[in-house]
This record gives structure tokens, sequence and C-alpha cells, in this order.
């Protein structure tokens, strides 16, 4: 007789106190769609096949798509095993790499330009961030002082894109064809914001490694 009334309290108490949501799985997914998207950006950069770039923009919807239900369960959650504030900017912070790959191809198509290879090695860099920041996150509830090392090395992948950013636009203007120089800057600048938000969220990666700590 004892079982059920404390059967009856515990799904009161659930009812009350509903259980937290396992965004560390959450986030995780999520991360492992931005290392699928950059997958794509670096078959479009070899190729500049444009069938890859309708891929990346498939992949932009798929990704929005878990942007909005992760953002919906954060909203919706009673309580987080992280600080509220680390998981929004962690799901902003992902879905922005992806929009910056989308919005490198589209205006790679919009401008005529084709890719070349400091947007080749760019990608890459984002590309290896990506995946570091994925492995930070798959990581983070079991070994976080482990996802801190790969918080840092997404940062690294950052900089070799900022070093390869200013040697892109260096070796740009020496030329004379001003209306191409214009948009090849537009095309490393996209890659280069993408990068940044990276490392804005690799920053939150090590903030949450901190806080479990």
């Amino acid at each position: 007789m004892s079982k059920r009334p404390a059967s009856i309290v515990h799904r009161v108490l659930e009812r009350i106190f509903p259980k937290a949501p396992d965004f560390f799985t959450l986030l995780a997914e999520q991360s492992r769609q931005v290392i699928h998207t950059t997958d794509l950006l670096i078959r479009f950069m070899e190729t500049g096949d444009p069938d890859i770039g309708c891929e990346i923009r498939k992949d932009e919807h798929d990704a929005d798509t878990i942007k909005v239900r992760n953002i919906h369960i954060l909203n919706e959650a009673f309580s987080t095993p992280l600080d509220r504030e680390d998981i929004y900017r962690a799901i902003m912070d992902m879905d922005e790499v992806v929009n910056y790959c989308k919005t490198t191809v589209n205006e790679m198509d919009i401008l005529g330009v084709t890719p070349d290879g400091y947007m080749r090695e760019m990608a890459q860099r984002i590309n290896e961030g990506s995946n570091f920041l994925a492995k930070g996150f798959s990581q983070l509830a079991t070994t976080p002082e482990r996802a801190a090392a790969d918080a840092d090395a997404a940062r690294k992948a950052e900089r070799r894109v900022e070093k390869l950013y200013r040697r892109a636009l260096a070796d740009l203007f020496q030329g004379q064809d001003y209306l191409n120089m214009f948009k090849r800057r537009e095309i490393y600048r996209h890659l280069s914001n993408g990068a940044d938000r990276m490392a804005h969220c690799a920053n939150t990666l090590h903030d949450i490694v901190v806080k479990i700590g």
C-alpha cells in the first residue's frame, strides 16, 4: 500500500518540478550538424560544384530546424543543467557558423566568384574547429576537463583562419582587377566571420567547463 502514495507523490513532484531537458545531448547533436555543413563547404571549395552549394542551402534549413527546437526547449525548461545564457549562446553561435557557410556559397554564386586556395584552406580550418567543438560538446557531460582542451583547439583553428584572411587580402590587393578584389574580399570576410562565431562558441564551451568544475 505504501508504494501507491509514493508513486502519486512522485508524479505530483514531476509536474511541479519537471525533469530538466538533456541539453548535453541536444548541443552535441547541433554541433554534429555544423560538422556536416562544414564538410560540404570543403567539398564546395574543392570543386565549385553548384549541386553541393544546393546541399549547403538545404543543410542550413536543417540546422535552423535544430536551432528553433533547441531554443523552444530552452524557453520551456523549468530548470537546466547548465547556465541558460551559455546554452543560448552556444545554440546561436553554432547556427551562425552554418549561416555563414550558406552566405558564402550564395554570394559566390551571385558574384560569380570561383573557389581559390585561400578559400579552401579557410574552409578546412573552420571544419577543423567545428570538429573540435563537436568533440568538446560530446564529452561535456562525462569528461568536461577534456572539453576545455577542445575549446582551446577550436580557438586555435579560428586564429589560423584569421591569419589566412590577412594573407589573402594582402595578395589580393596587389593586383589591378579592382572588381575582382572587392568580390573576393566579401567571400573572405564571410569565411572569417564564420570562424569568429566558431571561436565565440568555443569561448562559451570553455565557460561551461569552468562553471561545471
